[in-house]
């Protein structure tokens, strides 16, 4: 017995032994062979690494005179939870919270639970007016923890009609983390939702900075042994845009407070000089944290967020026949000089289908058809000599039914119909009801009014359709520099004859000059050519007004002519029509006048 409680310590004796042994080898490891590796992680977990926040790009018009869109100092309130006693959060929020006017649930929710340990500032509000931060400091000594710095809001100098351009920013959310982490974005940061400040907010938000320091376990700065390494923030670039903020000022007024939108494109570049679409809301409301007012636009049935110009389409009406005019000269399927006759009505199929001018255009040929926009002949000869199958190809040339790869968001396609989308979307097949009605622009076929601007401009190119685009181009912030410049990219290009679009131009003219755009445009500022469309919507007392066309006429240089598309929706009364407005636009723009100034100009009152 006495041998085997022997032999037990000796084994005891001997595993302790073995153990001091290996920790010995492991410390020394650890100290002196691998000191250096530790050492520098210990330093990594002292460290605490702060965001400098930056500078994001500015917004100008064409001219890089005039900003659009700036930054503007304000304050953000934080708490530091740690500095905060035990048990004082509650009565501090609630303090806080009176004076901020912010209930304290929602400062709470902001205080993430591991955070409230920390020395870690938290931000709990942005873009505090100074009398806010003055009853702050007057009650400094009683409010622990909370802090304020300086920091940099967007702010819209120009709103109105240019919010649907410009969008807005605001706090990024999970999902926008999700995809954009990898990019470099962080919880917290600001990022572009909608418009120019979403589609280049790459380039807009530059990069931040930051300041790494020495803290203790909590997150305290340690005096004397901070060690500050400093990054400095890149700031975002400035973005020079193709708008030309009086042109914008103009088209706004001339449409007036109605539902519609307004284009006005350079061709021969693709570049919007103007682009406006009602109603429209004021950005800085997500700056200023407007809650209220946000909803309440949210909730509006007339959907002022929504950019008619390129996400709202509608039936081209009489517009469309400027297609049909070019598959019938193309094609010669019709001679344009043989003539229909148009008693104001025909009879198809179990129906009347009925021209416009219910007592009859008489006989007219194609320039005829389209001066006076006579439904019968071009139903007649859509039906009858084109086919539903060319219009189609025709109307694609164009552009209809496609994006144009505008660099804004949210841009939609439309709808060219064919006989297999029909079939497809109602189990029905396409009768030759529905090629007449198609060739006057009603029925299914849906456009943008930036696609029928492009499809002008494609008639002005003699062919060709360049990208619509609203960045001309990119600068250094600092030396004002130019970095890029947008380059011109054609999207459709067609192999017709040039003389088939000469012809179009010319019958385009002849309605200004001698149709039913006779007034108000065929004025003496600028020669003009376009056509008008009136859209059925199903209501005896409203319908959609277009207007599109292009000038100078006669002008033999392509940087001076501008392409200006008009719609106004179906209201019961509608004050100013598609060319109405059209007719202000082109007199304010080449007579380089004001809205009140052209409207005076014009005399319209005089010309009826």
């Amino acid at each position: 017995m006495h041998e085997n409680h022997e032999n037990r310590i000796n084994i005891f004796r001997i595993i302790l032994i073995l153990v001091f042994i290996i920790y010995s080898v492991k410390l020394f490891s650890m100290q002196i062979l691998s000191g250096e590796i530790y050492l520098m992680r210990a330093q990594d977990i002292s460290r605490r690494t702060y965001s400098v926040p930056t500078q994001r790009g500015e917004i100008y018009d064409r001219n890089y005179i005039n900003p659009l869109v700036i930054n503007r100092d304000t304050f953000a309130i934080t708490i530091t939870p740690a500095d905060v006693p035990r048990n004082g959060m509650d009565d501090l929020l609630e303090s806080v919270s009176d004076i901020l006017n912010i209930s304290a649930e929602e400062i709470r929710a902001k205080l993430p639970s591991q955070y409230l340990q920390l020395y870690q500032p938290v931000e709990i509000a942005s873009n505090v007016p100074f009398p806010v931060i003055a009853a702050l400091a007057e009650r400094k000594n009683n409010l622990p923890g909370i802090s304020w710095h300086i920091k940099s809001v967007r702010n819209y100098v120009e709103v109105g009609s240019l919010s649907h351009i410009l969008g807005y920013v605001g706090d990024i959310t999970r999902d926008e983390l999700t995809s954009l982490y990898n990019l470099g974005y962080q919880m917290g940061d600001m990022i572009g939702k909608s418009g120019v400040e979403k589609q280049y907010d790459q380039l807009l938000r530059g990069r931040q900075g930051w300041e790494t320091r020495t803290v203790d376990s909590r997150g305290r700065r340690i005096a004397g042994r901070e060690n500050v390494v400093h990054v400095p923030p890149e700031m975002g670039r400035d973005l020079v845009l193709t708008i030309d903020a009086n042109l914008q000022a103009l088209v706004e007024k001339a449409i007036g407070n109605q539902n519609g939108a307004a284009v006005v494109m350079r061709p021969s570049t693709g570049e919007i000089l103007a682009m406006v679409s009602y109603p429209w809301f004021d950005p800085n409301i997500f700056t200023n944290g407007l809650s209220s007012e946000i909803r309440v636009l949210m909730d509006d049935p007339s959907r002022p967020f929504l950019n008619r110009v390129i996400q709202s389409s509608y039936p081209p009406a009489s517009t469309f026949k400027i297609i049909m005019t070019t598959a019938i000269i193309a094609d010669n399927v019709f001679s344009p000089d043989q003539v229909i006759m148009c008693n104001g009505v025909m009879t198809y199929g179990n129906r009347n289908w009925h021209c416009h001018y219910r007592p009859g255009h008489g006989r007219l040929n194609l320039r005829g058809a389209l001066c006076q926009s006579c439904n019968i002949y071009y139903m007649t000869v859509g039906r009858d000599n084109v086919g539903v199958e060319r219009i189609v190809e025709f109307a694609r040339k164009y552009g209809y039914g496609q994006m144009t790869g505008i660099d804004l968001p949210g841009e939609i396609e439309g709808l060219v119909p064919t006989p297999g989308w029909k079939e497809r979307r109602y189990h029905e097949g396409w009768v030759l009801g529905d090629t007449m009605n198609m060739s006057i622009g009603q029925g299914y076929t849906l456009v943008t009014p930036l696609q029928m601007a492009s499809m002008v401009s494609m008639v002005v190119n003699s062919g060709k359709i360049y990208r619509p685009h609203v960045l001309k181009e990119v600068r250094d912030p600092v030396t004002n520099s130019i970095e890029n410049i947008t380059e011109y990219e054609v999207i459709h290009e067609s192999y017709i004859s040039p003389s088939v679009y000469e012809a179009v131009r010319q019958d385009m003219r002849a309605v200004v000059t001698q149709g039913t755009a006779q007034w108000p445009l065929n004025m003496n500022t600028v020669q003009i050519a376009g056509k008008s469309g009136t859209a059925e919507i199903g209501a005896s007392d409203r319908w959609h007004s277009w207007f599109t066309s292009f000038g100078p006429f006669n002008s033999s240089n392509p940087d001076e002519q501008i392409v200006v598309t008009v719609f106004i929706e179906a209201t019961p009364v509608q004050y100013t029509s598609a060319s109405t407005a059209t007719a202000i636009i082109y007199q304010g723009y080449f007579a380089n006048q004001d809205y009140n100034a052209a409207v005076r100009a014009l005399n319209f009152w005089d010309r009826m």
